[in-house]
């Protein structure tokens, strides 16, 4: 179950991304290749410039689109994913 620590995003987009992070999940073990996933997945639904952070330990500070960022986390993993550019 996930857990949104900070959201900027409509429900639909949201649960796109849950949805996005569960199945990137289930195919790889590398955050990198977690992140690399969801972020092609929504630059392909909802256009480009998506980027996507995936960790256990990361701080972040960054300037997103209005209506386009979610803070999650799955377990004991965070998901950031953002539109900006």
């Amino acid at each position: 179950m996930a857990v949104i620590k900070a959201v900027d995003m409509s429900e639909k987009m949201q649960q796109e991304a849950i949805h996005a992070a569960v199945q990137a999940m289930e195919k790889f073990t590398i955050e990198k290749d977690i992140a690399a996933f969801i972020k092609r997945e929504f630059d392909k639904k909802f256009s480009p410039t998506w980027h996507c952070i995936v960790g256990r330990n990361f701080g972040s500070f960054v300037t997103h689109e209005s209506r386009h960022f979610i803070y999650f986390y799955l377990g004991t993993v965070a998901f950031l994913l953002f539109k900006s550019g």
